[in-house]
């Protein structure tokens, strides 16, 4: 059993790692220690354990950043949400007769992590999973800028040519999942009906903030 002396500190570092995640600059250990309420020697100590397990890093100044030992921890969850978000995918992918996708924020960036292509269409966008983009460009990544800023409208982006000549692209927040920025979208070289793919984007977003806030359990009792 975790005693209650275990638990706040794994509860403290796990506070440290989200602040190292919403901080690209980088924090001091100061300003980590004035955020979390504690004093600088319980930051140092906190920031000394995940320094050795590489979730933490110092860059020359002396400023703290997320270590690359998130990434292992990123990469295992990738396939997870991919699982996830394929049946509310296939079904908006289907319905739109667009690719539909589903991306997460890494750092200022957009990454595919699923995608969809619709069966039925003669042609359509190829949107490879693993593609990378600035989250400034696209309709995937102004939705994932309005996630970040807490902006509830609009609750739809709607772009053109950003990312591909002629292509126009369609996509809404996930909300309500603490710690993962994601949203849902559409692309396609046809003109887009925002008034009927619309409310099959929103309805997909919400089908995969639904499945990622509650998978499937496995029973691991003897």
């Amino acid at each position: 059993m975790m005693t209650a002396e275990s638990a706040q500190t794994l509860e403290r570092g796990l506070r440290l790692l989200r602040l190292l995640a919403d901080g690209h600059g980088g924090h001091t250990p100061t300003e980590l220690a004035h955020e979390l309420g504690l004093s600088r020697p319980a930051v140092y100590r906190l920031l000394t354990t995940l320094q050795e397990e590489g979730f933490a890093r110092r860059d020359a100044e002396g400023r703290v950043h997320l270590g690359f030992g998130v990434l292992t921890l990123a990469q295992a969850v990738q396939p997870l949400l991919r699982a996830a978000a394929l049946p509310a995918l296939r079904t908006l992918a289907e319905r739109a007769g667009a690719t539909a996708h589903l991306t997460v924020a890494e750092g200022d960036d957009g990454l595919a992590v699923a995608v969809v292509e619709p069966s039925w269409t003669d042609f359509h966008v190829a949107y490879r999973e693993g593609s990378r983009h600035p989250l400034t460009r696209g309709a995937a990544g102004l939705a994932l800028l309005a996630l970040r800023s807490g902006s509830l409208e609009p609750p739809l982006h709607l772009t053109r040519d950003q990312l591909q000549e002629g292509a126009r692209g369609l996509a809404a927040p996930v909300r309500g999942l603490a710690g993962l920025e994601a949203s849902v979208g559409v692309v396609t070289f046809s003109d887009l009906d925002v008034d009927a793919v619309g409310p099959l984007v929103l309805a997909a977003a919400d089908d995969v903030a639904a499945a990622l806030a509650h998978p499937k359990r496995t029973d691991f009792s003897p």
